[in-house]
């Protein structure tokens, strides 16, 4: 059986994600992709892989247009960086969000990033808000404690108010 490989644009489409922010995660070493000529190839299991889940899963939710993006990385450009062992990455959807809503959770979310908490280092967060469908979606890539972190405030933030 050949293997599929995926473009950046068309990776892009599938995450719904801008294709610099496809580029990055490469750069980055996030996302593994080979270099054929001029153009980067991605291929479907470094994809599926990378995002943890099935082409499938995310070709059944494609959503093209977006109303919104904010990506915030703790990255810096430092060869004293030590990467961490073990790094995951997570997709969190969040549903009947009206704009007020997404805005306290963004802000609050890249405040967090903006602590200066070593478990933070080399860490990646990009969110979308959808605004028709009332939806967040919030991309996280890091560490274990940066996911701990992350969940928590999330779970927090989003807890119902009685």
């Amino acid at each position: 059986m050949e293997e599929k490989f995926y473009t950046i644009d068309q990776v892009a489409e599938l995450l719904d994600m801008h294709h610099k922010t496809i580029r990055k995660f490469i750069s980055d070493g996030k996302l593994k992709a080979t270099k054929v000529g001029k153009q980067w190839r991605i291929s479907e299991r470094d994809l599926n892989f990378f995002m943890g889940k099935s082409i499938n899963e995310n070709n059944n939710n494609k959503e093209i247009k977006v109303d919104e993006e904010i990506e915030f990385s703790t990255n810096e450009i430092n060869s004293e960086i030590i990467r961490p062992k073990v790094s995951i990455s997570t997709v969190v959807e969040i549903n009947e969000i009206d704009t007020k809503q997404y805005m306290r959770i963004s802000n609050t979310l890249i405040a967090v990033m903006n602590s200066k908490d070593p478990s933070l280092s080399d860490s990646t967060i990009n969110m979308k808000y959808y605004e028709k469908e009332n939806r967040l979606r919030i991309i996280l890539w890091g560490p274990i404690a940066f996911m701990v972190v992350m969940l928590d405030t999330i779970s927090i933030l989003t807890e119902p108010t009685n």
